[in-house]
């Protein structure tokens, strides 16, 4: 047998073997990920989750353990999409309040396209974040866009467009609360008001109300 004909014929099945792991864990993920945020956790079922994903039941615990470690996984997973995504929003190039501005819009336009993460959040606070607690790096992922705000709020200071005297942290609790406020409440707020709260046309006045909220709120 000529060298090395022996490993070729081995390797194209590890390489399957490690991109079929990597499919079924994320797909997983995914389905659970629906099931968590639309059930809630106590609701979520691990034998629907398995269903909806194709797969046997075993496999869940194969690679989470658990159906908390699941959960805790699609909690993870949220906070990595969320400050992965504003991470390459490159704050740094823009000035300080066209920074700010942009930040604001994209936050409210994330929730506009997905609404996931807020009923993944609401689930949790209604658990007064009891798994989440447990978590070894979500207390980390917030640090790089609250330093992204520091420096927007530092370059503000400095050429006069800011006003001094504000913490990052709090501004970023701000943005995120009046954005998250409208739609996590929607459904009630339409009723309130009887309108129309996911008419596109409220949800662009929202947007608009919001994003000049909170740079007026800032200038200088």
């Amino acid at each position: 047998m000529p060298e090395g004909e022996g490993m070729t014929g081995t390797e194209p099945a590890k390489v399957v073997r490690k991109r079929d792991s990597a499919g079924t864990r994320a797909r997983i993920l995914n389905v659970a990920t629906r099931e968590f945020a639309n059930k809630g956790y106590e609701g979520a079922k691990t034998d629907d989750i398995a269903d909806r994903a194709r797969i046997n039941k075993r496999m869940i615990y194969h690679y989470f353990s658990s159906k908390e470690q699941l959960y805790l996984a699609v909690l993870e997973a949220a906070y990595d999409r969320a400050r992965s995504a504003e991470t390459r929003l490159d704050l740094d190039r823009l000035e300080p309040l066209d920074a700010l501005t942009r930040f604001v819009e994209f936050t409210f336009d994330s929730f506009v396209r997905d609404r996931t993460f807020i009923n993944l959040l609401a689930t949790e606070n209604r658990q007064r974040a009891k798994v989440l607690k447990k978590s070894a790096k979500v207390n980390t992922m917030n640090s790089p866009v609250i330093d992204a705000i520091g420096r927007i709020i530092a370059r503000g200071n400095a050429n006069g467009t800011i006003r001094p005297g504000l913490d990052a942290r709090h501004v970023w609790i701000t943005i995120t609360g009046a954005c998250y406020f409208f739609f996590s409440n929607i459904y009630t707020l339409s009723v309130i008001f009887d309108t129309d709260m996911e008419a596109p046309a409220s949800i662009a006045e929202r947007r608009t109300h919001v994003v000049e909220f909170v740079v007026r709120g800032v200038r200088a």
